[in-house]
């Protein structure tokens, strides 16, 4: 039965046993002292500049929620409606992050410049993400608030951009909202693509059935968004967005997670992660690659995502770090987590 939280009218007529299941392919395995214990599928793609695919597996058409990858796509949304934030505040507005305290202190810092406090938060609420942070806020005496769940950066950003307007602060979550309406015409816009389903997401703002070609043509372009060349000329809302990402790629997730640490070593990336085992990544010369785990595991999603890099090309030699995962038995390493040879599933011709 729903729950009184979300509508009838968003659940699928049809029973889930009657749901149509995505082509997924092997993407990654896991071995053990040479044998395979665990085989994780999905879907990728990766696009040229302009949508081009160059590289697939799976069913990259199949429409899917992008969940938190969505966050930078609201961010241009909103800094198209007017946002103006600092670059590191504005990274935060796309961020899932870890719940460190500058991570807090910059949700409350984007609140106060536009007169509002941490009330004016409509998500859900929740002990900080991170493991190390959570358990500095615990041992602190801290409880599951608005302001330590992950999304609190974008949340700030929503309701600041709705006093930058004019609109009403609360109920800024409602899919009839004109912020929320904004937000759906940027998505298809930037992805080119009319979303096949909505839905909510976690943390309660509306969430979009979209395709990883869509979402890696968007990321594209983020990347690709050149920024302007002297004070005369604006930075578009899309530079904007990608240069504070990759300026502060520590709040965009936190230290010791991959998604930071992938734009840090890897220079001129964007990057970011959603729950269910996605990852999307944009390189500076437009290309882009979009990755989707059916198990909804996060482990398998950066060992496909940097093969998929490495298929195209790019070195991805610093990016060793976060490319696979040790497997310990008795404290001493006896296999590996790593990505499948996917290169040979579908790509064209011209993918190297």
């Amino acid at each position: 039965m729903p729950s009184p939280a979300m509508p009838a009218s968003h659940y699928p007529s049809a029973p889930p046993a009657a749901a149509i299941l995505p082509r997924h392919e092997p993407l990654a395995f896991q071995t053990r002292d040479g044998l395979v214990e665990s085989v994780h599928y999905g879907s990728l793609i990766a696009t040229a500049p302009g949508g081009r695919t160059l590289l697939s597996a799976g069913e990259p058409q199949a429409t899917f929620y992008p969940r938190s990858s969505l966050k930078p796509l609201q961010s241009v949304a909103m800094v198209r409606a007017g946002l103006d934030l600092p670059a590191d505040l504005l990274a935060l507005t796309a961020a899932s992050h870890s719940g460190a305290a500058r991570h807090l202190e910059g949700a409350v810092r984007i609140l106060e410049l536009h007169g509002l406090t941490p009330a004016a938060l409509e998500n859900s609420s929740d002990l900080p993400y991170g493991v190390p942070e959570r358990e500095e806020y615990l041992r602190d005496g801290g409880r599951p608030t608005q302001l330590a769940q992950n999304c609190s950066g974008k949340h700030a950003a929503m309701a600041a951009t709705c006093v930058i307007n004019g609109w009403p602060v609360q109920g800024y979550l409602d899919p009839s909202h004109p912020l929320q309406k904004l937000v759906a015409e940027t998505v298809t816009d930037l992805t080119g693509e009319e979303p096949s389903g909505i839905s909510t997401d976690g943390c309660g703002t509306p969430l979009f059935a979209l395709t990883l070609a869509g979402m890696a043509r968007t990321f594209g372009r983020l990347a690709s968004a050149e920024l302007a060349d002297g004070a005369s000329a604006p930075e578009s809302p899309e530079a904007a967005v990608a240069h504070s990402m990759r300026r502060h790629p520590d709040m965009v997730a936190g230290e010791g997670r991959d998604v930071t640490d992938l734009m840090r070593l890897l220079p001129g990336a964007l990057a970011k992660d959603g729950f269910e085992g996605i990852q999307l990544v944009g390189l500076p010369d437009g290309r882009a690659v979009a990755v989707k785990i059916s198990d909804g595991g996060d482990r398998a999603r950066m060992p496909v995502t940097v093969r998929a890099l490495e298929v195209l090309g790019v070195d991805t030699s610093v990016l060793a770090g976060i490319a696979t995962g040790a497997v310990l038995g008795g404290g001493r390493q006896v296999g590996l987590l790593q990505a499948a040879d996917f290169s040979t599933l579908s790509p064209t011709d011209d993918v190297l």
